[in-house]
């Protein structure tokens, strides 16, 4: 017997009532579905993973949302900037002696009348904004949205012919009268206020207050970058019910009364899944990072980051080991992984030449990047650490608040001397914690709490930074400008995907090869007392990123032995 076919991308809320119903039918009790699924996301599943269709779902951006039909599915990729708690919603009722549901939608069907027969259930609230810092190469392509949204206006205009023979405000004959109201809500409002600018964001994409249902809360954390698949709504209705509700004035108070519904809107969350960096690559390719191809992709990369920084071979291995680097474990208050480094010997000259040029690169290479222009003034005013806000009840966003795998550049060359007063003394305590804890403190006013982080962090400087103590300082010894050419499309694919890959590789050192390490950490100390505990540490942690440029995953000899020439070069150029 073949099962009914539902049309999950025009309308995924018939899936959702017809499963709903079903699952009634069956003799399931109502109250058994809060906080469960009664066969509606299994049917999504499939279809979006095993039939391979997510691709086909249209992505939700400032230009796709002016053309987005209501209760249509679609998909939204956001970082979890605030998160609001749970939501009180009338999740099952009876119209009449039919069992209704009202889940994933923000009004209801049919008219709810107060009963015994009502069954209150919970959903949580996330507020997710754009992806800080992200790259336009790294923006989710929207031309699959091109020809529904033709399709959608044409439907439009098609109805505004039709509007002198029927009432404006009367749903059409098959359609839901709750998708009536949003079909004029939608399109209006949200584009009017999709390019809305809000402090610290970009507006590569809309803001969205995402509604979560049947998943644990340790599987959505802080900052964390998640592609959600649902429906959007925005309807004029919910600013009245919202105002006018015995529900939500008789539990609480209303979480939403700062995100009206015409500014934000609301995301009905069907399937969620996380994202990481490889996730944002527009062609990416499964392909084993074999040895063989990563070596001739290595090669490619490092040449292009020395002409970037004037052929000074030595400083473009440590820019190629920085962007490789991460945070892979955490022993006690240390962040093992990570490498990052201070370019020294630049000038407000130099910088306006090589570090444009190395700004743009990373642009081209990571995701997610950032640039401080580091200044007595911008210590004393800029906003770094998210802070609590009780009268909003939001979590406002500081510079500081990043998602994982971002790229920082701090360019201290044009800090002169100056006094910081108490807000710039604290930033500098925020930025010296996260280069050396990879910790971000967020203020709630009557404490703070310190979020754990993983930012690359590079720092551009005349002479060793005071503000901010780099694992590595690196003298910086141009020999030529203008060098760097411009780079094809799929080179730059390739580097993106080389980055993105080898940086996730597993990694190991063998019992042979700790001898010899151990062996050479306690001559280099021998003779040389000054060593500390932190430089062999980054020794280790070189040697580890020096074998992943290769693809390699357990230390050889020849990487070591790489690994220590680099060193000496380095502790040449600061004699």
């Amino acid at each position: 017997m073949v099962g009914p076919q539902y049309d999950f991308l025009a309308n995924p809320l018939g899936a959702v009532r017809s499963t709903f119903d079903s699952a009634i039918a069956s003799g399931s009790d109502p109250s058994s579905f809060n906080g469960r699924d009664w066969g509606a996301l299994d049917l999504f599943r499939h279809f979006l993973f095993d039939q391979s269709q997510l691709s086909q779902v249209p992505v939700l951006t400032p230009t796709t949302i002016r053309y987005v039909k209501p209760n249509t599915l679609v998909r939204f990729r956001g970082m979890i900037q605030d998160m609001l708690g749970n939501e009180f919603y009338v999740g099952a009722y009876k119209d009449g002696s039919v069992w209704r549901t009202n889940k994933f939608m923000d009004v209801s069907q049919y008219p709810i009348v107060s009963s015994a027969d009502m069954r209150i259930w919970e959903r949580r609230l996330l507020y997710c904004v754009p992806v800080p810092g992200l790259n336009p190469w790294a923006e989710i392509s929207s031309e699959a949205f091109g020809n529904q949204s033709m399709d959608w206006t044409s439907e439009q205009r098609e109805k505004r012919r039709r509007a002198d023979d029927e009432p404006s405000d009367m749903p059409r004959e098959g359609e839901d009268p709750s998708a009536a109201s949003q079909s004029r809500g939608v399109v209006a409002e949200i584009a009017s206020c999709s390019t809305s600018s809000v402090a610290g964001l970009d507006g590569n994409s809309p803001r969205c207050l995402v509604k979560i249902y049947d998943s644990p809360e340790s599987e959505l954390k802080l900052n964390d970058i998640f592609e959600f698949v649902g429906i959007v709504t925005s309807d004029p209705e919910l600013q009245e019910d919202n105002e006018d509700s015995d529900l939500s004035n008789g539990f609480c108070e209303d979480p939403l009364h700062h995100f009206p519904p015409n500014k934000v809107p609301r995301f009905h969350c069907f399937i969620h899944r996380k994202l990481a960096v490889q996730d944002f690559l527009q062609n990416n390719p499964i392909v084993e990072p074999k040895p063989d191809l990563v070596k001739g992709i290595r090669e490619a990369l490092l040449r292009h980051l020395s002409a970037v920084l004037g052929n000074d071979d030595v400083a473009a291995h440590f820019m190629l080991l920085h962007l490789l680097s991460k945070v892979h474990a955490r022993v006690d208050a240390l962040a093992v992984g990570k490498l990052s480094v201070n370019f020294t010997s630049f000038s407000k000259e130099t910088v306006s030449i090589f570090g444009n040029q190395l700004n743009l690169a990373v642009k081209n290479l990571v995701p997610f990047t950032h640039c401080i222009p580091l200044t007595v003034e911008y210590l004393n005013t800029a906003s770094l650490a998210p802070k609590k806000n009780y009268d909003t009840n939001r979590l406002e966003t500081g510079i500081l608040q990043l998602a994982e795998g971002s790229h920082l550049i701090v360019d201290e060359t044009k800090l002169e001397a100056g006094t910081l007063n108490s807000v710039g003394v604290e930033n500098a305590r925020l930025l010296k914690n996260l280069m050396e804890l990879q910790k971000v403190e967020y203020d709630f006013k009557y404490y703070k709490m310190e979020m754990t982080t993983d930012v690359q962090l590079l720092v551009l400087s005349e002479g060793k930074s005071n503000i901010l103590p780099a694992d590595v300082i690196v003298p910086f010894r141009p020999s030529a400008t203008n060098c760097s050419e411009a780079v094809a499309a799929e080179t730059l694919e390739a580097w993106r995907w080389y980055l993105a890959t080898v940086r996730q590789l597993p990694h190991c050192i063998e019992s042979d090869m700790q001898k010899v390490v151990e062996n050479d950490l306690v001559a280099a100390r021998q003779a040389d007392r000054s060593l500390k505990p932190e430089d062999l540490s980054r020794w280790l942690t070189m040697g580890r990123l020096m074998s992943l440029s290769f693809g390699e995953t357990s230390l050889s000899l020849e990487h070591w032995q790489m690994v220590k020439e680099l060193e000496r070069l380095r502790r040449e150029r600061l004699k």
